[in-house]
């Protein structure tokens, strides 16, 4: 049997054919079928058992486009591995052949504190739901200023839509997307255009409709934990190796065939491992090692918020390279809309909570958390900001919500403004949720399309799960959510691009911020970075930059503020120099009001909601307060 590229799968072979290998110790023997173009069987091949429950062979009958199946002692079944599953993951598996035309041999990725990420959701984003389609709007996106692409989950689901989580054949892109090599094609593109593509994927579980896992070993699940989406994967018990090495093979398989740069890992909390070197830790270092000479970006969604895993491997971390910060998010929400409930009831929303995420991270550090009625998090202060990925929108938070509404239309157009400055400028990683930067008017509802069986209890189990909100579980509201497997509901997520025309003034800015996060050395490169609460609403972070070429960017979510003495040195500007203000969201082609000088003879007179960013000027002269307040 030819050498191969990895260990589970069916893989061509340099001189033809197709060699075959599978974990199925709970079978006394496994045959692989090959089917016709009618999908009956032409031709069987009796695999060799190996040690660990092994078995694997090879046929010189095999090639690219060959349907595929395994047939065990209780029925025939899908590939685990299988890199295509053109009919659905209850459909046979086809072989693929990996070979594309790759440009890209001179990319080596961003560095961390180059990223811009762009969420976004293949079979909404465009009108066509294929990576062929948003294949077309990469060069849009690398104009406006992203860096980086993370793609909702692709493995094999089931149905005609859904979001990705509840994927089975994690090897095997979605089919309604398009092929692999469009898959392919799509990461090539983004590489000319210097954009990195980062691949959600879900480890923590796997889909309840269309996983055949059991059929070949319950070993790849376990009774010891429990998990809120499914039954738990094995990565500590008895025959857990087999079970790691499918899950790394699976890691390593898109960074390396489909030249994704990186992985983010959703739920990580889920991922339950008492063994001495954490599944978390290998998959990163899978990861890394598996495109050397480019850079890679693991980035970890955790709940508990545990520093942990984004430290370095020498000092007793992970390795990952990012985690996902809800803090941020939530103080944020809280600020811009007054809402405070279910999981942002421990959340104020005050200057000092945003002050202290853009200089911290994580808000919660190991403090009592009430809505949890537990400790949340630990120390972080060592982790740097360009290793928190902060958000104002994602996918979960914008559809944890009655209409899936975005945020712009949740808050006023200033107080939008505003806290965007501050994600985009901020020296954290900032992520963007498809549509986020048009202020798209297309909501992101939770969808997804079951079987009969299915249907009714995901819906009521959606249902449920908003009910924590207590303005969602009231009664005027309690049946307004859509239902998750109506085709309506998903045709509605769909983004309508031509908003980008129509919906001018949201786009420039977001265009212009991610600019000057590109172009102003002291916003890339600050030396340190301090923060002062203001007033009850405002606030002021400044970064540090070379021969006191500091910057200030003065944030104010609430009424117009009038400082008297302006007793906080923050406000100070460098040694003989005053401030000028170099971008301002009460520009008109934002659509705000206009921008009066903040400093004046009477003192400090910041508008608001707005955030403006001063610079150092050797105009040393503080306009009359008549002037800035003739209106």
């Amino acid at each position: 049997m030819p050498a191969r590229t990895y260990p589970i799968g069916a893989e061509l072979g340099p001189a033809g054919g197709a060699s075959f290998r599978v974990w199925a110790p709970a079978a006394a023997q496994v045959t692989v079928e090959l089917l016709d173009d009618n999908g009956q069987p032409a031709e069987s091949v009796a695999l060799a058992a190996e040690p660990d429950g092994y078995f694997s062979g090879f046929t010189l009958h095999a090639r690219a486009g060959t349907l595929y199946r395994y047939r065990l002692p209780k029925g025939a079944y899908p590939d685990p591995a299988s890199r295509r599953q053109p009919q659905g993951p209850h459909g046979p598996s086809e072989i693929v052949d990996p070979a594309f035309p790759w440009t890209d041999q001179q990319w080596q990725g961003r560095p961390r504190d180059e990223l811009v990420i762009y969420e976004l959701h293949l079979g909404t984003y465009t009108p066509e739901g294929t990576w062929r389609a948003a294949t077309g709007q990469l060069d849009e996106l690398a104009r406006l200023g992203i860096t980086a692409v993370e793609i909702m989950p692709v493995a094999e689901f089931p149905g005609a839509f859904g979001w990705g989580y509840d994927g089975v054949d994690l090897f095997a892109p979605y089919h309604r997307y398009g092929t692999p090599a469009e898959a392919r094609a799509f990461v090539n593109r983004a590489h000319e255009l210097g954009v990195m593509v980062i691949l959600d994927v879900v480890y923590n579980h796997l889909g309840p409709d269309g996983c055949y896992l059991q059929e070949f070993s319950p070993d790849y699940f376990t009774t010891r934990y429990t998990c809120e989406w499914g039954q738990p994967l094995n990565f500590d018990g008895d025959r857990a190796g087999p079970v790691r090495e499918f899950f790394v093979t699976n890691a390593r398989y898109w960074i390396e065939e489909f030249h994704f740069d990186g992985l983010r890992l959703d739920a990580t909390q889920q991922i339950y491992d008492a063994s001495p070197d954490h599944i978390l830790a290998e998959i990163a270092d899978a990861v890394h090692a598996a495109a050397p000479h480019r850079r890679t970006f693991v980035v970890g969604e955790n709940e508990p918020q545990l520093a942990r895993l984004v430290r370095p491997r020498a000092q007793g971390g992970y390795g990952l390279d990012g985690l996902w910060n809800d803090d941020f998010h939530h103080a944020a929400i809280v600020a811009s809309t007054g809402k405070s409930e279910a999981y942002y009831s421990d959340y104020r929303g005050t200057p000092q909570e945003l002050i202290s995420a853009c200089k911290y991270g994580f808000l919660f550090q190991g403090q009592w958390y009430r809505w949890q009625r537990q400790r949340r998090g630990a120390p972080a202060f060592d982790v740097p900001a360009a290793a928190f990925v902060t958000f104002l929108q994602n996918h979960d938070q914008v559809a944890n919500s009655l209409r899936g509404a975005r945020l712009h239309q949740l808050t006023s157009p200033g107080g939008f403004r505003a806290v965007t400055a501050l994600l985009l400028l901020a020296p954290t990683i900032p992520l963007l949720f498809q549509g986020q930067e048009f202020a798209a008017t297309a909501p992101f509802l939770y969808f997804a399309d079951h079987n009969a069986e299915l249907t009714p209890r995901v819906g009521e189990g959606r249902r449920n799960f908003l009910r924590q909100f207590r303005t969602i579980a009231a009664d005027d509201a309690a049946d307004t959510p859509p239902p998750p497997g109506d085709p309506a509901t998903f045709r509605r997520c769909r983004l309508d691009l031509d908003e980008r025309a129509r919906h001018a003034p949201a786009y420039r800015l977001h265009e212009d911020l991610l600019r000057l996060r590109r172009t102003d050395h002291t916003i890339r490169h600050a030396a340190r970075i301090d923060g002062a609460v203001l007033e009850t609403n405002a606030f002021v972070l400044r970064f540090f930059g070379a021969d006191g070429d500091d910057r200030l960017l003065v944030v104010n979510l609430g009424p117009d503020l009038r400082l008297g003495a302006a007793s906080e040195p923050l406000l100070a500007p460098p040694a003989e120099h005053g401030w000028t203000i170099a971008w301002s969201s009460e520009s008109p082609a934002y659509g705000g009001g206009g921008t009066p000088p903040l400093e004046t003879t009477t003192g400090w007179i910041i508008g608001g909601p707005a955030a403006y960013l001063l610079q150092p000027t050797s105009d040393r002269e503080i306009p009359d307060a008549k002037i800035s307040e003739k209106d």
